[in-house]
C-alpha cells in the first residue's frame, strides 16, 4: 500500500496567501489515484482557529473514508491549555491519528508532546530549518515519533537537510517526509546513514503533484522491500500504534470512544492486511 504522509485540505480565513486560503482536492486525488497513492494523510491549511477546522476535515474525510486519515492540527501557543482536549475530541469522536504542529506559527510544546504520548500519536512538526528543536523534543519524549516533513527545509536549506539527516541517524523517533525536498542528493544520503525506515514519503499535496514528488523515491533504484517502507510501510507502523486506553473521558463519550475504538481496530487490520499483501 502506498500512503501520500503530508497533504492539507479544506479552507481558511485569511486569504493571503495559497496556504491560508483554500486546498481543494479534487486535482489532488485524481493525481494521486493515477500514481497508485491509495491513502493520504490530510490536514488543515493555515487557520485562525484549528478546532473548527479539524472539525471541517472530519467532514471531508467522511466523504472518502477509503482515500483519507485525518491529523488535527492545532496552534502550540494559541491554543495551550486545551490541546488535550481538541485531541481527544478529535481521536473519539472523529478518529484522527496524529498531530500537525507548524513552527511557522509555534514550536511543539510539552503540552503537545504529553497530548501524543498519551494518545500515542505520531507528531509532524514542520521545523522551518529549525533542527535545533529536535534536540529538544526527541530525547525528551521518546515515546513520541516525530516526522520531519521536507527534511527539515521547504526553502532548499542545505544546512538544515544535512542537521536533520544527522539526527535521524541518531534519534529513533525521529523521521523525515521526502515532500518538496529538491536537494535530491540528500534523500539519497538519508537513506544511506539512516535507512529506508527513516523515511516516509510525503508529497505536500495539493499544491505539490503527488506523481512528481513519488518519482524521487522510485528514482532511488532501492530493492522493492526497502521502497515499499518509504512508500508506506513505515507510515503503517506509525499509524498503528494509536492508543486510546489513556484518555480521559465522560460517560457520554465513552459510547464515542468505543465506536472510535472498534473503527480503529477494523482500519489497523485493514492497512496490515494490505501491507502484508502489497508490500
Amino acid at each position: 500500500m502506498i500512503i501520500d504522509f503530508h497533504c492539507h485540505a479544506g479552507k481558511a480565513n485569511a486569504m493571503t496567501a495559497p496556504w491560508n486560503t483554500h486546498a481543494p482536492l479534487g486535482a489532488y486525488l485524481r493525481r494521486a489515484a493515477a500514481a497508485g497513492i491509495e491513502r493520504t494523510i490530510v490536514f488543515s491549511l493555515f487557520h485562525d482557529n484549528y478546532a473548527k477546522a479539524n472539525a471541517e476535515l472530519a467532514r471531508l474525510i467522511a466523504r472518502h473514508p477509503d482515500r483519507l486519515i485525518g491529523f488535527a492540527f492545532v496552534h502550540a501557543r494559541r491554543d495551550r491549555g486545551r490541546i488535550r482536549s481538541m485531541i481527544e475530541r478529535a481521536v473519539k469522536l472523529w478518529g484522527l491519528r496524529g498531530i500537525k504542529v507548524h513552527g511557522h506559527e509555534a514550536m511543539p510544546t510539552r503540552e503537545v508532546c504529553e497530548t501524543a504520548r498519551v494518545f500515542g500519536l505520531p507528531v509532524i512538526m514542520d521545523i522551518v530549518g529549525k533542527p535545533s528543536v529536535i534536540e529538544m523534543l526527541a530525547p525528551e519524549f521518546r515515546e513520541v515519533n516525530f516526522v520531519v516533513p521536507h527534511l527539515g527545509s521547504f526553502a532548499d536549506d542545505w544546512r538544515a537537510h544535512q542537521q536533520v539527516v544527522d539526527q535521524l541517524v541518531r534519534h529513533p523517533n525521529v523521521y523525515g517526509d521526502t515532500s518538496g525536498v529538491r536537494r535530491f542528493d540528500y534523500i539519497v544520503q538519508a537513506v544511506r546513514r539512516a535507512g529506508p525506515h527513516k523515511l516516509i514519503f510525503g508529497s505536500d499535496g495539493p499544491w505539490l503533484h503527488p506523481g512528481v514528488e513519488i518519482e524521487k523515491v522510485r528514482l532511488l533504484g532501492l530493492p522493492r522491500q526497502e521502497e515499499d517502507l518509504i512508500l508506506g510501510g513505515n507510515a503503517i507502523r506509525l499509524l498503528t500504534t494509536i492508543n486510546m486506553r489513556r484518555s480521559v473521558a465522560s460517560q457520554s463519550s465513552d459510547v464515542a470512544h468505543a465506536d472510535v475504538c472498534t473503527v480503529t481496530s477494523a482500519f489497523d487490520n485493514s492497512l496490515k492486511g494490505k501491507s502484508r499483501h502489497k508490500m
